[in-house]
């Protein structure tokens, strides 16, 4: 299982002529991710759990501190390579733990069936199959984007633009290609976030302008549930 420390995490909201702009002023200091491969981005598909109280929910929107979600993430929609994940929110910082699954596991946690708990399971899942069998967790949406990412070495920077954001309520149909998803997010509009570990430099800082564009506090997850299939009060 892998752990990452307790890193720093901003999100902005910005339009097609920011984006470009400020591609162009961070690609001649920062790398773009081996991993876009030819096409200069990947698509990620993400499907989150919640509880019978939609808890993760309600918590974002509280601001609760502490407080987790939980996911399974695939890119390209290819399942090659499938993460589970849990995010955890804490005095501002966030935390990601994440273990590989099969395919075999990913299917029988998007079907509603924890798991089996065994000794040599990673830790992580061992948790989330107690929490599906005590708290009733359970696959909610699809969270869909196609993702630029742009990386730094020193302060472990990341910056990412979070393109076409769409979202599916239709969780049965995870591992479709022409998945049918439902944009959250207003005609050319999209999520920047930015990463770092402790410090951020001030180059990177003054490229992109962090204090003139609007920041928001909202995750591509809430997003989805709150603009597509929450509906009513608690």
């Amino acid at each position: 299982m892998q752990s990452q420390n307790f890193r720093s995490e901003r999100k902005f909201f910005i339009n097609n002529t920011q984006l470009e702009l400020l591609k162009r002023r961070i690609m001649p200091i920062m790398h773009l991710d081996a991993h876009t491969g030819g096409k200069g981005y990947y698509n990620v598909r993400s499907l989150y759990f919640d509880d019978f109280y939609n808890s993760c929910f309600y918590e974002k929107e509280d601001g609760t501190d502490p407080r987790e979600k939980y996911r399974i993430r695939v890119y390209d929609g290819s399942a090659e390579f499938i993460s589970f994940e849990c995010k955890r929110k804490e005095r501002g910082k966030t935390q990601k733990k994440s273990c590989i699954i099969s395919e075999e596991q990913a299917k029988s946690l998007i079907g509603g069936r924890p798991n089996a708990i065994t000794d040599d399971q990673a830790p992580l899942l061992r948790k989330f199959a107690i929490l599906m069998r005590t708290a009733g967790f359970h696959p909610v949406c699809i969270v869909s984007y196609d993702r630029i990412p742009y990386t730094f070495t020193a302060g472990n920077v990341r910056v990412t633009f979070d393109t076409h954001i769409s979202a599916s309520s239709d969780v049965d149909a995870f591992w479709e290609g022409n998945l049918a998803c439902r944009p959250v997010m207003p005609t050319g509009m999209h999520l920047m976030e930015v990463k770092y570990d402790d410090f951020i430099p001030n180059l990177i800082a003054r490229s992109l302008d962090l204090g003139q564009l609007q920041e928001t506090a909202c995750s591509k997850y809430y997003l989805c549930r709150k603009y597509s299939f929450m509906r009513g009060g608690r």
